[in-house]
């Protein structure tokens, strides 16, 4: 428990007192520029957006929001995340139900939640979603960290063998090439 709260404490001490907020009403433009990101979250947006993490916009104008999901499997990570997330957000995450998968015709429940849509999480959209699909920021040599890294491993990474696999098949080849470079030269990373 003590752990717990030592952590808060640094992620959160860059963030105003937010209490005031009732968070069950529509915040204002005011309030939404309150929100200030800790840059340990910085670090580690920018892993999970390397990741399965998405941020979007509803309108060009408006603030960007973060989506979380993941399968049910995933939920303890999951709860992690809201836990690193939570002051950003109006509702917990949930559980939810999709439709059977047309391929295996399982159902596969996941759990999600959102954030805000605030000012702060708009450089991130214009970073990776800067042409209108999520892509590889040219300067994210700059922006991975080592915590970084490790959330993305998590968030969308696997065990192989006596290897490891980050899933970048989203990517372009380019892209993808781009990335290996990197992580050779940034983490002494190597990729077959």
């Amino acid at each position: 428990m003590k752990k717990t709260n030592i952590l808060y404490k640094i992620f959160y001490s860059t963030l105003p007192d937010l209490s005031f907020l009732n968070k069950s009403k529509r915040l204002t433009n005011a309030e939404r520029a309150l929100f200030v990101l800790p840059s340990i979250l910085d670090e580690i947006l920018v892993g999970l957006l390397l990741g399965d993490l998405c941020a979007q916009k509803i309108s060009e104008k408006g603030n960007t929001n973060l989506h979380f999901v993941q399968g049910i499997v995933h939920k303890d990570y999951l709860y992690h995340l809201y836990g690193l997330f939570k002051e950003f957000c109006n509702l917990e995450s949930k559980i939810t139900n999709r439709l059977p998968d047309v391929r295996t015709n399982k159902i596969y429940n996941q759990i999600q939640f959102h954030t805000y849509s605030l000012p702060c999480f708009n450089k991130y959209h214009e970073l990776f979603y800067s042409t209108g699909t999520k892509i590889i920021p040219s300067n994210i040599s700059k922006l991975l960290t080592y915590q970084g890294l490790a959330y993305w491993a998590m968030d969308d990474g696997n065990k192989t063998g006596t290897g490891f696999r980050l899933n970048t098949q989203s990517f372009t080849k380019d892209e993808n090439l781009f990335l290996v470079k990197i992580l050779k030269d940034k983490f002494d990373l190597d990729w077959p």
